[in-house]
């Protein structure tokens, strides 16, 4: 059995400073309260729709994570301004799961069965809305992360053994090559070799179910379009999907905080991979679902992950349904 520590190392966690933050009283009592408030069922039209949360941890580091360093006093200022803490950030993981006739999809699939109680939800999560591993018949992997491969292998085998996997070839090639670039990125130098290598050895394992699939691509008989979310990772994808008259676009990882990368779009993470692209990619996303009150789901917003975005080019916030 791996310690706590051991698989922090390995998946180089402990370098990025995310550590495992204890539920606080009030999600304790829901826990009681309910028998699972970790599974909210939506609809997107005709598509029955779930947001699992697979876990919630923070960045330890708090705002030293947040870039640009000359902004970080208004990132402060914003926080104390909605009572929100600044010396942690919180990060939620939501797996969004859709079922469309006999297609079931998967939306990356967070941690896997790792050891640790406050994340690693999602498996039992799916059995209790009666969906088993091998129903899964399409997955899709918006970009090579620990919080977001990691679920698709399980034991060394896939954990989906009936899904294609759909990777955009740019997110693919990135992790496959020999020295995958990482000069632009504020990342903690001494988590990339182990992220690195936890990416290929599940690459590798998951390599048969692999689809590469570009940008504008149509799947579940035009149900879901793959976007372009390029700048957090080189191939990050994000998803539109539609039923009759209603969408759900899935952004995905364009914003690790419900406040401050919708307050400004320019604030950044340091763990995105090429931040000016992240950036107007964040920015160009923001405009189109604000204008279109587009309604939207976030793999890093506070759970469910549902809601709207609005405001403007200058300042944006996240409206939670």
């Amino acid at each position: 059995m791996n310690t706590r520590r051991q698989f922090l190392t390995r998946t180089g966690l402990a370098a990025a400073g995310l550590v495992y933050s204890p539920l606080c009283a009030d999600q304790r009592d829901r826990k009681l309260e309910t028998r699972n408030p970790w599974i909210y069922h939506f609809k997107i039209g005709e598509i029955d729709a779930w947001s699992i949360s697979d876990g919630f941890m923070h960045f330890g580091q708090g705002l030293s994570l947040m870039y640009p360093v000359s902004e970080r006093e208004k990132m402060v200022q914003a926080l104390k301004l909605h009572r929100e803490p600044i010396d942690k950030i919180p990060l939620y993981v939501n797996v969004l799961v859709i079922k469309r006739d006999k297609e079931v999809a998967i939306f990356d699939a967070g941690f896997g069965g790792v050891p640790n109680n406050r994340k690693g939800w999602l498996s039992e999560a799916m059995k209790k809305i009666g969906i088993k591993p091998e129903q899964i018949t399409i997955s899709f992997l918006s970009h090579c992360h620990v919080d977001h491969i990691e679920g698709f292998v399980a034991d060394g085998k896939p954990a989906f053994p009936n899904a294609a996997l759909h990777i955009t070839p740019e997110e693919f090639a990135f992790w496959r090559a020999k020295e995958p670039d990482f000069s632009l990125t504020k990342r903690n130098p001494k988590s990339i070799p182990s992220m690195v290598k936890m990416a290929k050895r599940n690459l590798e394992i998951l390599n048969p179910q692999k689809v590469l699939t570009k940008v504008g691509s149509e799947l579940l008989g035009g149900a879901v379009t793959v976007e372009d979310g390029f700048g957090h990772t080189p191939g990050h994808a994000i998803y539109r999907i539609k039923s009759g008259a209603e969408e759900l676009l899935h952004i995905v990882d364009l914003a690790h905080h419900h406040l401050l990368m919708f307050q400004n779009p320019n604030w950044a993470i340091g763990l995105d991979n090429i931040p000016k692209r992240a950036v107007q990619t964040r920015k160009r996303v923001f405009a189109q679902a604000a204008s279109e009150r587009t309604r939207c789901y976030g793999f890093h917003l506070p759970y469910p992950g549902l809601g709207v975005v609005t405001g403007n080019e200058k300042s944006y916030q996240w409206k939670p349904e």
